[in-house]
C-alpha cells in the first residue's frame, strides 16, 4: 500500500507535492478543479484515506463527500450536473484513489456524454437476483 500510496498523483497533490486548485479541505477531505475538464467547473472531491475502489474506503472516511458536492454545485451555479464515481479500469477509472466528479451539464456538447445500454428484463431471473442481494445486504 505505501508504494502505491508513493506514487499515487491524488495523494501527492493531498501531500502538497503537486499544486492544485483547492476548493475545499478538512481532515478527510480535499475538493479540487479538474485540470482537464469537461465543462466549466468540473471538480474532483477525494477521501484523503487512500484506497483505489469504493469498498476500500471506510464508511466513516465518505460522510463529508456528497455534502461538499452539493457545495460545488452551489458555487458553480450548476443547474444541470453529474455526480460520478467510476471503479476499475472497465469502469473508467483512471486514477486508482477514490474519487468523485462533480461535473456541470450547461449543454449538449459540454459535460459527460453518457451511453444507458438498457437490458430486457426477465421477471423470474430479477426476482431471484433479488433474493440473492437481499440476503447479503
Amino acid at each position: 500500500m505505501a508504494s502505491k500510496m508513493a506514487s499515487c498523483i491524488f495523494c501527492k497533490i493531498i501531500k502538497g507535492d503537486i499544486p492544485c486548485f483547492k476548493l475545499y479541505e478538512s481532515e478527510k477531505t480535499l475538493a479540487f478543479l479538474d485540470i482537464n475538464p469537461l465543462s466549466r467547473g468540473h471538480a474532483l472531491v477525494i477521501p484523503k484515506f487512500h484506497g483505489a475502489k469504493l469498498t476500500d474506503i471506510p464508511d466513516e472516511q465518505l460522510s463529508e463527500i456528497l455534502p461538499i458536492a452539493k457545495k460545488l454545485v452551489t458555487a458553480t451555479g450548476a443547474v444541470e450536473y453529474n455526480i460520478l464515481q467510476n471503479n476499475g479500469r472497465g469502469a473508467h477509472q483512471e486514477v486508482d484513489h477514490v474519487h468523485f466528479h462533480m461535473i456541470p451539464k450547461p449543454n449538449a456538447e459540454e459535460g459527460l456524454g453518457v451511453g444507458w445500454p438498457q437490458q430486457k428484463t426477465d421477471m423470474d431471473k430479477l426476482k431471484a437476483l433479488f433474493e440473492d442481494i437481499k440476503g447479503k445486504m
